[in-house]
């Protein structure tokens, strides 16, 4: 991974968790909006590509380490993930 754009870290700080299938073998999810993608390049940016494939991601719209999160946040961006839970 060195000098790849796309590295395990940089997925999972823009909200991928890596989740393979037989067809798909690096298919990533957004454990917030659950928006799937594949077919990565390792000069890929994830927050770019997840920006481009899914602008509504409200974990997107943090502008904030999620680490940091006050509980009033939190519980916020908790609803807002329910949300596309009852949707999907």
């Amino acid at each position: 991974t060195e000098g790849c754009a796309c590295t395990p870290e940089r997925m999972a700080a823009a909200g991928f968790v890596h989740c393979p299938s037989e067809n798909g073998p690096d298919v990533a999810q957004c454990f917030f909006c659950f928006k799937e993608l594949e077919g990565w390049e390792p000069d890929d940016d994830p927050l770019e590509e997840h920006k481009k494939h899914s602008a509504g991601c409200a974990f997107l719209s943090l502008q904030k380490d999620p680490t940091n999160l006050t509980l009033q946040e939190f519980l916020k961006l908790d609803k807002e993930r329910m949300k596309n839970v009852i949707v999907r």
